[in-house]
């Protein structure tokens, strides 16, 4: 089976001027596509977005990455070519699992992908709204919605919190939202929120949580121990606030809980793609920038918190080119 022997992609580099704090180089690259393994498939991307993983990446603040890496985690496009002629994910269209990176044809074992169509999700024509839909299962999975609770979700603005909101809602929750932005607050009451709270303000007393849902870190329970009910929970999928989450025996002895996600499993992301199609209802899309050369408006859209969901990068058919 024949298919592109090369593929571009936004690359790791150092940094090209010295600078402090750092912050390395995301280059576009030509990358040679290797011969495809038993049980490999080629998927060529048709969108991909970004997420503030990537810009800790640039700044030297992510582990296990290296200079030379491909950045990018979440994509979707079509199934194009596969070690197994006969493979019935051919001509699929899918979208990746994280942690693959952007290029134009990354290779992809089975188990990193779900499919789209089919039922999976409802069909629009158009890539950009599944690049962020396995981001969000194990929130929700362990998060243990349901109808009648009510819900935190902080940070709303971002792709996750906001189909987290959506997902919450859609199980018939109450949720609130925090930002620094008053008018991501009103966007988020506008889609279904029950209201919202500027975090730079001081919090009154409101309902009582059954869960939050958080994307910080830092002082998470300190913060929200004495709004969240006995043996409420606690969900952090993020450290954009601090790496290291306090606990102490006031959370203990509420019988509070305290839960990391990150991912989940492939049911997990199966069941929760059938829930989004079963509510039809699709991720929130920010912006939509055109091709890889525009990766660094990107960039600067997320270090400024401008978005209200995700930043996508629609890529052009460049196959001729390579």
């Amino acid at each position: 089976m024949s298919y592109p022997k090369h593929t571009r992609a936004i690359t790791l580099r150092e940094s090209s001027r010295a600078q402090k704090p750092v912050y390395h180089d995301a280059v576009l690259e030509k990358h040679p596509i290797p011969t495809l393994k038993p049980g490999e498939v080629l998927v060529k991307i048709k969108a991909a977005a970004f997420n503030h993983r990537d810009v800790w990446i640039r700044k030297g603040q992510y582990p296990g990455i290296v200079i030379g890496s491909v950045l990018g985690a979440d994509g979707a496009g079509t199934v194009v070519a596969s070690s197994d002629a006969s493979d019935p994910l051919l001509h699929k269209r899918v979208f990746l699992t994280p942690f693959r990176g952007w290029e134009s044809h990354p290779l992809a074992p089975e188990s990193r992908f779900g499919i789209l169509g089919g039922g999976a999700l409802p069909p629009k024509g158009t890539f950009t709204e599944y690049v962020v839909v396995e981001r969000i299962k194990a929130a929700i999975v362990y998060a243990n919605v349901e109808a009648g609770q009510h819900v935190l979700i902080t940070g709303i603005g971002g792709g996750v919190a906001l189909i987290a909101m959506q997902i919450c809602i859609a199980k018939g929750a109450s949720v609130y939202v925090t930002s620094g932005n008053q008018d991501k607050i009103q966007k988020a009451i506008a889609l279904g929120a029950k209201g919202g709270a500027n975090y730079k303000d001081k919090r009154e007393k409101g309902a009582e949580l059954d869960a939050v849902i958080d994307s910080g870190g830092g002082d998470i329970m300190g913060q929200i121990s004495k709004y969240l009910k006995q043996g409420g929970r606690v969900v952090c999928y993020g450290m954009t606030a601090n790496p290291k989450i306090t606990m102490t025996m006031r959370e203990v002895m509420k019988n509070q809980q305290l839960i990391g996600s990150m991912m989940g499993s492939h049911k997990d992301l199966v069941e929760a793609t059938k829930f989004l199609a079963k509510h039809r209802f699709l991720p929130i899309v920010s912006h939509v920038l055109d091709g890889l050369e525009s990766v660094e408006k990107g960039f600067e859209l997320m270090k400024r918190g401008d978005q209200f969901g995700k930043i996508v990068i629609r890529l052009r058919d460049v196959s001729s080119k390579l």
